[in-house]
């Protein structure tokens, strides 16, 4: 009798150890679910911002204008040809002061005249000169090239994405074909990316 009972009570002890251990797992389980739970939750709100955000900026891809209209365009081509006008006489007074006052010529960095110039200060003073010349002209050639993307009605558009370039970009630097983003990371903004992304899945 004795034996049975000590069986009987090992097997209880047995049991209670198993049903300790099962709800010690499931204790575990719950508070893992729990916490996976709280982490998803924890994630959601993170980004959920960046979502709204992504969600406003797809948005305004879709309704923004694809082209500046008569009076935007217009104002525009004033900019440019202020700009134009202004470059035009800067360039007139460098090529006078290029200028061989003997032979009414101008003066090239091959040219006998500059053998007899004095070097130095004056020697670096042309060389800036003819510097400031190379960038007035290469100016004026993207000036040109932005006056006649507004006869073609297409100022304005950026090259990479599509997307129009900030007024204010455009007011500041008239002959921008991307906006200021592209230009100092060569990378499109966040507006341009959704954009491309629409145009490849159109594809």
């Amino acid at each position: 009798m004795a034996t049975k009972k000590g069986s009987r009570t090992v097997v209880k002890g047995t049991v209670q150890i198993m049903k300790e251990k099962a709800a010690a797992r499931a204790r575990q389980i719950k508070k893992a679910k729990a916490n996976l739970k709280k982490a998803a939750a924890a994630r959601a709100e993170k980004t959920a911002p960046k979502k709204a955000v992504t969600a406003r900026l797809v948005a305004q891809v879709a309704a923004a204008p694809k082209a500046y209209g008569a009076d935007d365009l217009k104002r525009f081509r004033e900019i440019i040809l202020a700009k134009r006008k202004e470059t035009v006489e800067e360039l007139d007074s460098l090529k006078e002061s290029m200028m061989d006052v003997t032979t009414g010529e101008y003066v090239s960095e091959s040219s006998n005249y500059s053998l007899h110039m004095e070097q130095g200060t004056d020697a670096m003073e042309r060389e800036k000169t003819f510097l400031f010349a190379s960038r007035g002209s290469k100016f004026v050639n993207q000036l040109d090239d932005a006056l006649a993307r507004i006869d073609a009605k297409t100022y304005g558009s950026c090259k990479v994405c599509g997307l129009l370039v900030p007024k204010e970009r455009l007011e500041a630097v008239p002959t921008a074909t991307t906006c200021a983003e592209y230009k100092n990371t060569n990378m499109p903004c966040d507006r341009g990316r959704i954009a491309l992304g629409k145009k490849k899945g159109a594809k």
